[in-house]
């Protein structure tokens, strides 16, 4: 597993969000922004995150992540 292969699995099921990907092996950290995270909490928008990675993680092919999600208009105001 490598880290453009997260991205893709992430992309795939989030389409319309802008994703980047860092890490090696088994361990990634993950910075989702999209529309679709618009009124959700926090857990929310993690399991939309994970819902991407759960067959990877269920396998041990990937092993760690540490997910940050925001908007749009959140990722501007930071």
């Amino acid at each position: 597993m490598d880290a453009a292969t997260v991205k893709a699995l992430v992309l795939a099921q989030l389409p319309d969000c802008e994703c980047h990907v860092q890490g090696e092996g088994a361990n990634y950290d993950i910075d989702v922004v999209g529309d679709v995270f618009e009124g959700k909490r926090a857990v929310q928008r993690q399991q939309l995150v994970y819902a991407a990675l759960s067959d990877n993680i269920a396998d041990g092919s990937i092993h760690a992540v540490n997910i940050r999600t925001a908007t749009p208009a959140e990722r501007q105001a930071r």
